[in-house]
């Protein structure tokens, strides 16, 4: 059987538009049967992300408006180095360097994301002041960093902790857009609603050389 993301699209969408037949099969069991194709045809785009399965978590764009909040809520300035770990399209350290003047670093497994981030800050004209790496996040040196920004999820961040609170200097920031990092209870917490009105929470910790594991 072909296997391509476009057939199972197409298998997907005929699927969807075909009949639903009482008695030839049963209601949950068709249902099941599309959920199934459904993830199927999405499964590409999750596992181009880390093709190791160890995705820190999916790609999701945070919104520009929340991109300006995040920075403004770290006090990004331009003595700071600002890392974004799954920096997806580059856009947090681009509006740091953009708008603020700080240098910044973008971490992401996806090449095509790399290439995106790098394509952008050239659109940009910031060039000279980020860099963005092809690297797991779990294994970057995070120490030069005063500020780390962070959209991933709640397991995630409490994977990066012992790694962020280890190396980061004290009164480094970190600021986490929707997820907490357990029981590490953040100096600041901002509830905010974006463009959309989508109710969004920002996080804030500041470093202070205790390694939390």
């Amino acid at each position: 059987m072909l296997s391509t993301p476009e057939y199972r699209r197409g298998a997907v969408q005929g699927f969807l538009r075909g009949p639903f037949v009482i008695g030839t099969i049963a209601p949950m069991r068709r249902l099941a049967a599309c959920i199934s194709l459904v993830l199927l045809a999405l499964a590409p785009a999750f596992s181009a992300q880390r093709p190791d399965g160890n995705s820190l978590g999916p790609f999701v764009a945070t919104p520009e408006d929340i991109v300006e909040k995040m920075l403004e809520f770290a006090r990004v300035g331009p003595s700071d180095v600002v890392y974004d770990l799954g920096c997806g399209d580059g856009r947090i350290v681009i509006t740091a360097a953009r708008k603020y003047g700080a240098h910044g670093v973008g971490v992401d497994l996806d090449p095509k994301r790399i290439a995106e981030s790098r394509a952008n800050a050239r659109n940009a004209g910031v060039e000279s002041l980020v860099t963005f790496v092809l690297q797991d996040a779990m294994t970057v040196d995070v120490s030069p960093a005063t500020v780390v920004t962070l959209y991933l999820v709640a397991t995630s961040n409490l994977r990066l902790r012992p790694i962020l609170t280890k190396q980061l200097t004290p009164g480094s920031r970190i600021v986490s857009h929707n997820f907490g990092m357990g029981n590490w209870e953040p100096d600041e917490v901002l509830n905010l609603k974006d463009s959309r009105g989508t109710t969004r929470t920002l996080y804030l910790w500041r470093a202070d050389g205790k390694v939390r594991d």
